[in-house]
């Protein structure tokens, strides 16, 4: 639903976020700002910094920030259509019925409409376990170890074996055959009418972050055959990607724990949090993405690997790894052996070995050596050197030189290898890469890494200039002809950048809770919470600030004519090449009256 952003700022500006947060959790005054215990994570050393200047909030210690609407969203499982009437209600504004197109209106009603006939196929479901038709099925999920308290909290049921039952049930409520074709309950055909899509099978709800239920899975009990599915899911709706939805994350996110377990089924997920581990969560019968690996990094900075410790249990952690990774989180993978998954090794060895477990959980890029290591037998000295081969490749990947020098000496000590043998191995495959002589098919992120690094001093300045600008707006008059919002390139800054150069030109200040509605995911609320959160001048002397303010402003000037000439050499054009040239000229005397 949308509404004006007039009355969206409107809402934001009346709910202060210092009295908002504090009907929460306990805040102190420090200074400028309000601190208290993160409510995101544990910790027992504030570090949850709310500011009642910039109408912001963020955490130093989990990275999470926003303004009051995200923390509504978060705190509360809210939408933000949810976090505005909330907020609104708190205030006395009334809300207008808002307006849909047509097509809007038709996306909204149907997304509604499926979240509610799921609701009421997953209360079928429910009562037809509970009931003597579901009695099979109710000892079976009991046979496998859990408890009543269990089943009602995943809301477990059971698909009866008439195949038509719960079609029959929901067309009793009304509901036509158009739409029930779109929910991906039922399907229907001329030769068999409206049939359901589960039937004979326990199920699963599968629920969104916000406890709402986007559909379902099915497991059939006892051994089957191959002609029929051990698991079946839902198909995909507009309200259920598979590929972007994680099991269990609806409970997982608000556990509060430091990390997050990932599991390969139901089942286990289920065990892990009937034994306390209420931080599980799995893939819905797909291989890991990199959706969720994005999804996972709003509510955790690390995650444990509890995949099958069988092969294709081993490969789908290998393919996963560097897509966490990626995507920043710190990865681990527990060694479930002599069993081949949590829920049995649960049943087998209990939750307190299970947690010695995590705590000896092996690092990923030791769990990925030692699985390389099988495919070579260190005795043949030709096979050794192959091995140690592909091992210098994986260590490239680490684009840090401190950390890779750190990994390089674990290997080292661990395989038996003259470390400066090893790292001089690295080296050369390192240069191989940057001047291309290698074939980098074998490591095609390792040129985008280098990359990385490289850019990484461009796009921390360009942060330390915007952080700047928030924090004292009259540097808006001092840098007046010389940068704008245009030279600001890096991701997510060039944005940030022109909303701040836009509101400080229309309102001669810079409210970036304000800016901060201007982004709709809570990643990149998150991200520029953090940047608008970072310190500025400290305790340095004017002298040192106004040559780290002049540097600061020369780099980034630099850097953006840089990229105009290069554009400018490609397309040939001279006039604008010379006008470039002139501009670097004229820069370097803005700098010297600056710093004076």
């Amino acid at each position: 639903m949308y509404y004006p952003d007039e009355l969206v700022e409107e809402i934001r500006s009346k709910n202060d976020i210092v009295s908002v947060i504090s009907s929460y959790i306990r805040l102190q005054k420090k200074g400028s700002n309000h601190m208290g215990l993160c409510p995101f994570h544990n910790e027992k050393t504030p570090s949850f910094s709310v500011s009642a200047g910039k109408q912001m909030y963020h955490c130093f210690g989990c990275g999470v920030g926003g303004n009051v609407f995200t923390f509504i969203m978060e705190y509360e499982n809210f939408t933000f259509v949810e976090a505005l009437k909330f907020l609104a209600e708190r205030v006395g504004i009334a809300l207008p019925e808002q307006e849909y197109s047509e097509e809007a209106k038709k996306l909204s009603d149907l997304k509604s409409r499926l979240l509610e006939v799921n609701k009421e196929a997953a209360k079928y479901f429910y009562v037809q376990l509970k009931s003597n038709r579901g009695q099979a099925a109710h000892q079976y999920l009991l046979d496998r170890g859990l408890n009543e308290d269990t089943i009602k909290q995943f809301g477990l049921g059971y698909a009866n074996r008439y195949s038509d039952d719960l079609y029959k049930y929901l067309k009793s409520l009304g509901y036509e055959d158009e739409f029930l074709k779109q929910s991906g309950l039922v399907s229907i055909d001329e030769k068999r009418g409206g049939h359901d899509k589960f039937w004979d099978r326990v199920i699963f709800p599968i629920m969104d972050a916000n406890h709402r239920v986007i559909g379902f899975g099915g497991r059939v009990m006892g051994k089957v055959g191959n002609e029929v599915p051990k698991y079946l899911n839902s198909p995909e709706t507009k309200i259920f990607d598979k590929s972007r939805n994680l099991y269990g994350l609806n409970f997982a996110r608000t556990s509060r724990l430091t990390n997050i377990l990932i599991c390969e089924g139901y089942m286990d997920t289920i065990a892990l949090h009937q034994a306390g581990f209420n931080n599980a969560v799995a893939s819905l019968g797909t291989a890991f993405t990199v959706f969720h690996a994005n999804l996972l990094k709003r509510y955790t900075n690390e995650v444990l690997l509890t995949f099958d410790s069988d092969t294709a249990g081993i490969q789908a952690a290998l393919r996963a790894i560097p897509l966490l990774k990626e995507a920043g989180l710190t990865v681990k993978v527990i060694d479930m052996k002599p069993y081949k998954d949590p829920d049995e090794f649960i049943k087998a060895l209990g939750a307190d070995e299970f947690r010695e477990r995590i705590a000896s959980a092996k690092n990923s890029f030791f769990f990925e050596i030692d699985v390389l290591q099988k495919n070579y037998n260190l005795n043949d000295p030709e096979q050794k050197t192959k091995f140690f081969h592909e091992t210098a490749k994986k260590l490239l990947h680490f684009s840090e030189e401190l950390e890779r020098n750190f990994y390089t000496d674990a290997v080292a000590k661990a395989y038996r290898i003259d470390v400066e043998q090893l790292k001089r191995l690295v080296n050369r495959f390192g240069s191989q890469i940057v001047v291309g002589v290698n074939d980098t098919k074998d490591y095609p992120n390792d040129l985008n890494r280098y990359k990385k690094k490289t850019d990484d001093g461009l796009s921390k300045s360009q942060k330390l200039m915007l952080t700047w600008l928030i924090e004292n707006p009259t540097l808006f008059e001092k840098i007046n002809g010389i940068l704008g919002p245009e030279d600001f390139t890096e991701g997510i800054y060039t944005k940030v950048a022109r909303l701040v150069f836009e509101q400080y030109e229309k309102d001669k200040t810079v409210v970036p809770a304000k800016i901060i509605n201007c982004f709709e995911s809570i990643e990149e609320q998150t991200e520029v919470a953090a940047l608008f959160s970072a310190g500025i001048q400290g305790e340095m002397n004017p002298s040192a600030w106004n040559k780290a303010l002049s540097d600061t402003i020369m780099r980034l000037k630099e850097s953006s004519l840089d990229k105009q000439s290069q554009k400018a050499i490609e397309v040939n054009d001279t006039v604008l090449l010379q006008k470039i040239i002139a501009q670097k000229a004229e820069l370097k005397k803005h700098t010297i009256s600056f710093d004076n």
